[in-house]
């Protein structure tokens, strides 16, 4: 630089020496040149940097645009999956509350007509014992009578021991219903061969043991609480239909005796 303030001779640069009387051209060409490559150099690479610094602004610009929209489109896809699942869910929930009502009804219907058969049963078995008692004071129709109850009475053993042979299998029945880690397919064994050897049996025929069990297999479903250890303490329907068969097993007796009676001479 020239100082101003010391015009002595040489010390500043002199632009206007010519032919060697002066270094002032040397010295200003010697600190412009390089000066001009720094801020070209300064220029050119502010720009590029400039450039560089749009496109990677642009380009992650992009990425978080598509980002969100590819995100939002996730999350209105998920409200919408969960709101038809939603809907789905309430739809069985309430078809599930219709069959279980109607279940409810239809079990509430059958007790009050289990019910009612078993007082119309009593009725009569207490009019067949009115009978008896008559009968029995009357002599030879007496006697005969007594045989014919020894008689009937082997039948009512057997049909009351076939019951009891069903109480047992139904409370395994009901037992494996309210199991949770029994398999089902037990369960449906058990009841195929309980209704085939009912189907089969004559004294399960006249007691009407079939249509009870395909009574108790379609409606019956009381569990005990689940700390629950007694077996028996399972089902509701089930107990009705047993003391149901017990109370048609002594009446059937009796009806028999009466038959024979009314169709066999006393002599």
């Amino acid at each position: 630089m020239n100082n101003l303030n010391e015009p002595r001779e040489n010390w500043n640069i002199l632009p206007n020496h010519r032919d060697g009387e002066g270094d002032g051209s040397k010295w200003n060409y010697a600190l412009l040149v390089p000066l001009l490559g720094l801020a070209a150099f300064r220029w050119i690479w502010s720009r590029e940097s400039q450039k560089e610094i749009e496109q990677e602004r642009s380009a992650c610009k992009n990425t978080i645009e598509a980002t969100e929209k590819e995100l939002k489109l996730k999350y209105q896809d998920i409200i919408i999956q969960n709101r038809k699942s939603l809907a789905r869910c309430e739809l069985e929930q309430e078809k599930l509350k219709s069959k279980v009502q109607s279940y409810h009804e239809a079990l509430s219907a059958q007790s009050r007509h289990l019910v009612e058969e078993r007082r119309q049963l009593e009725q009569e078995r207490k009019v067949l014992e009115e009978k008896k008692h008559s009968v029995q004071n009357s002599g030879a129709a007496g006697a005969l009578y007594q045989d014919l109850m020894e008689k009937e009475g082997l039948w009512e053993t057997q049909a009351r021991a076939l019951i009891k042979t069903y109480e047992n299998s139904l409370v395994k029945r009901q037992n494996l219903f309210c199991s949770y880690f029994i398999p089902r397919h037990e369960r449906f064994d058990l009841e195929r061969a309980m209704r085939s050897q009912a189907a089969a049996n004559p004294i399960a025929k006249e007691l009407g043991i079939e249509r009870g069990l395909r009574d108790i297999f379609d409606h019956e479903t009381h569990c005990a609480n689940i700390q629950n250890n007694d077996p028996r303490k399972n089902g509701r329907l089930l107990w009705i239909y047993i003391s149901l068969w017990e109370l048609r097993a002594e009446l059937q007796k009796f009806k028999k005796v009466g038959k024979t009676l009314l169709v066999k001479p006393v002599n």
